[in-house]
């Protein structure tokens, strides 16, 4: 009874194993079939995301590699400054130069061209191919090109961004600088940094492509004296702070919040705990702190586990008793006058409010805190 009971089994066994082995070859088939057809897909990309590319731009590969008409004249097509990949793609299409601009916007983001599209004219034909036209409109060249630091970046951000924008400091030149500054010609008040970090100042640049590594580091540190003027940094050191630990503190709230009326009230968090002698255990110090990994995909690790909490780290805040020694990303203006001109308030905790809107709600004491946790 138990033999026929197995034999029973052998062909249900044989059909899983065929569909696991289906699984495997298709899982493994998919990119590999489109790095024949399209070349390498982009190294920035999580191996979820690799596949399901892949998988799209196979699936579109005529309308990415047959023309949208034979008709070869020649128009002008304008990419605005700051422009995202999918309002390039759907103009594209709404201008009869491709038949898809879903699958334009598959395939710009399988090969990575979506991290910095260029602004500027070019000379486009429905003759050519989606494909001939996504490396048309990265191959233009002009003299100056625009560049943007977004805030929050941390530096390695801003050094990963440069090989796409036509700027031709690489990014180890750029890392260099901004890891050892000691032979630039920084402002007084920058003298003695151990790191650039947090004075790479956020915002739209217009930079020509033949830049040195060094002119290219300074020209977005100027732009931090420019916008940070004596009289913020004046204001900066009458919290209690130095100059440069208020500079960490910005960078801080800089990571967590998107919310710029909220900036004031959390810097006064920062500053209770402060005084008060306790840790600041804020998460964004433990994503710096763990930095890039493929497993999840950026600089940036969200969410953190609990585990995460205790790596070793002298940017851990929930380790470190005091603001970390340099820091954690590149804040903007905002989060600098957050810590110029905190609010006061006897609130010593926030947490994300329940409603999904990326907004924080506050509390004085650690059980209101824990009440207003979402269920």
């Amino acid at each position: 009874m138990r033999k026929s009971t197995f034999c029973s089994l052998i062909p249900i066994l044989l059909i899983f194993l065929l569909l696991v082995l289906g699984l495997a070859i298709f899982w493994v088939g998919v990119p590999a079939l489109a790095e024949g057809s399209f070349g390498s897909a982009a190294h920035n990309l999580t191996p979820m995301q690799r596949w399901t590319y892949s998988l799209q731009v196979l699936v579109n590969e005529n309308k990415l590699t047959m023309p949208k008409s034979l008709v070869a004249s020649q128009t002008i097509f304008t990419i605005p400054s700051g422009a995202s990949v999918t309002s390039v793609a759907m103009a594209l299409e709404q201008n009869g130069y491709i038949s898809s601009w879903e699958a334009f916007r598959y395939y710009v983001i399988y090969k990575g061209m979506d991290t910095q599209i260029k602004a500027g004219d070019f000379k486009l034909s429905p003759s050519m191919t989606a494909v001939e036209i996504s490396q048309s409109i990265q191959s233009a060249y002009s003299a100056d090109v625009p560049f943007y630091i977004y805030p929050g970046w941390r530096a390695e951000e801003i050094a990963a961004a440069l090989p796409s924008s036509g700027i031709e400091v690489t990014p180890d030149e750029f890392m260099e600088l901004v890891k050892n500054p000691g032979n630039l010609d920084l402002p007084g008040n920058l003298h003695g940094l151990l790191s650039l970090e947090g004075y790479l100042f956020p915002g739209e640049y217009v930079i020509n492509r033949k830049i040195s590594a060094q002119n290219l580091v300074m020209t977005f540190v100027q732009r931090f004296e420019e916008s940070v003027s004596a009289d913020i940094q004046v204001q900066l050191q009458e919290n209690g702070l130095s100059f440069r630990q208020s500079i960490v503190l910005a960078s801080i709230i800089q990571r967590e919040t998107f919310d710029d009326s909220e900036r004031a009230l959390m810097a006064s968090v920062f500053y209770n705990r402060l005084a008060d002698g306790m840790k600041l255990e804020t998460d964004p110090t433990v994503q710096y702190a763990l930095g890039y990994n493929d497993s999840w995909g950026g600089w940036w690790k969200t969410p953190l586990a609990v585990g995460d909490l205790s790596v070793q780290s002298p940017f851990n805040t929930y380790i470190i008793p005091a603001l970390p020694d340099h820091p954690i990303s590149n804040p903007d203006l905002p989060s600098i006058l957050a810590v110029a001109k905190p609010e006061s308030s006897f609130y010593y905790y926030f947490r994300a409010n329940c409603d999904g809107s990326g907004s924080h709600v506050f509390s004085s004491t650690f059980e209101e805190h824990l009440s207003k946790a979402c269920e």
